[in-house]
């Protein structure tokens, strides 16, 4: 027994020693990809960011604050807090729906499934948009149908909202489906042997195995349906007050050569955008915290 013991810890030594042996370089080299990595972080990300505030506050903090209360500005916020919150629970539906039955289920079409959900990865927000217009524009196929019943999807907030939907709806399904797969059905099955009914089995057992993944898939969700431009620029009709987002307040400012106001808004979206990676490098950090006390429980 004590043989096959010593001969187990002699090749998960002999499999570290291989893993270090494989991934250690020289020092110039990791120096050299450090180097060329915060090169470009700083071109691409802190520079740009470092200009934003910068413009932001050039004019002092009373032009800055007269910016973001002025009526246009409140208008285009709470319109992009409204669209973020309805697209954010029907995507959280949808998301979590969609991974369960694509990891835990075999059924026809599955594959399908899951082309259609990264259908918005390869259309462009914009086809997007236009094809929301081709649908309930005015001169689309249900455009004369709400004209007469005097409801409005394009230039409108339901149009904002279908936008939103579209091109967030993938984030939360992705980010779950790997990680549902790779538990597996175990734990689940176990209990319903032991006479756990469906939703037991998904509060007690599924959901706090994925909550991580979730929450990383709905930051990710939060983060893209606020700073959604393509699609929502498209069927909002650019309508000032009404149905600006604030990634089109932004440029309607910008247009206007109004640059304090326009980067003072650009700092808000950056300031959520930096709370936004703040929080998805927490989760990360508490996804690779479970997954190493996973592999501990496994090993003892």
């Amino acid at each position: 027994m004590s043989g096959a013991t010593n001969i187990s810890q002699y090749s998960r030594y002999n499999a570290k020693v291989a893993r270090s042996r494989a991934t250690s370089e020289p020092a110039w080299i990791r120096w050299a990809l450090i180097g060329v990595s915060l090169a470009f972080l700083t071109l691409f990300l802190f520079v740009p960011l470092a200009a934003v505030f910068t413009e932001a506050f050039r004019k002092g903090y009373e032009v800055y604050l007269n910016a973001l209360i002025e009526p246009d500005a409140l208008s285009a916020i709470k319109l992009t807090l409204i669209a973020a919150g309805i697209a954010l629970p029907l995507n959280l539906v949808f998301g979590v729906s969609a991974a369960w039955a694509i990891a835990k289920f075999e059924f026809r079409g599955k594959s399908v499934l899951i082309t259609l959900i990264d259908l918005p990865f390869a259309v462009s927000p914009v086809i997007a948009g236009l094809i929301y217009v081709l649908i309930f524009g005015l001169q689309g196929w249900f455009g004369e149908w709400m004209s007469e019943h005097d409801f409005k999807v394009i230039f409108a907030i339901p149009g904002i909202v279908l936008a939103t939907i579209f091109v967030t709806f993938p984030f939360i399904a992705r980010e779950l489906i790997p990680l549902m797969q790779a538990q597996g059905k175990d734990e689940e099955e176990a209990g319903l042997v032991l006479g756990a009914s469906g939703w037991q089995v998904f509060w007690k057992v599924t959901l706090p195995n994925i909550k991580w993944g979730l929450l990383y898939g709905i930051i990710l969700t939060n983060a893209r349906a606020m700073g959604e431009f393509g699609a929502v620029s498209v069927v909002s009709g650019h309508i000032r007050g009404l149905t600006n987002t604030m990634p089109l307040h932004v440029e309607i400012l910008y247009n206007e050569y109004n640059y304090a106001a326009a980067f003072a808004v650009a700092s808000l979206l950056a300031l959520l955008a930096l709370v936004t990676l703040a929080l998805k490098s927490f989760i990360e950090w508490q996804t690779a915290r479970q997954a190493s006390d996973n592999e501990k429980r496994t090993e003892e």
